[in-house]
């Protein structure tokens, strides 16, 4: 028996997961490796602090998301100013077009 079979008759594989050519196996393993090495590293770190950290991080993301939103409400109300215009201010439809039907000449010193 190889060593590649050995390893691909072991019994903690699911039959669904077990590879079917020397590159899955490596793949298997490989990914198997990373979990167990996430694993590890969790266990040496007290649980206070995995606690403190995921609160830390959903904390981060909070902070981005207000940032997101206020940045987004600010946007709509300049939308809204430039949409509600009258004519003849920033926004009307005296400007000429630089799309659709009518052309627009620049001149270029």
């Amino acid at each position: 028996m190889s060593e590649n079979e050995h390893v691909n008759a072991n019994p903690e594989t699911p039959e669904e997961e077990t590879p079917k050519n020397p590159l899955e196996s490596f793949v298997y393993h490989q990914r198997r490796a990373l979990e167990e090495t996430g694993k590890a590293l969790e266990a040496l770190l007290p649980e206070g602090f995995r606690e403190h950290g995921s609160s830390a991080g959903k904390e981060f993301i909070r902070s981005f998301q207000v940032l997101v939103d206020a940045a987004i409400n600010e946007i709509e109300k300049a939308t809204t100013k430039v949409q509600d215009a009258p004519e003849g201010e920033a926004g009307g439809d005296d400007k000429p077009s630089t799309t659709g039907k009518t052309k627009v000449k620049v001149q270029v010193d």
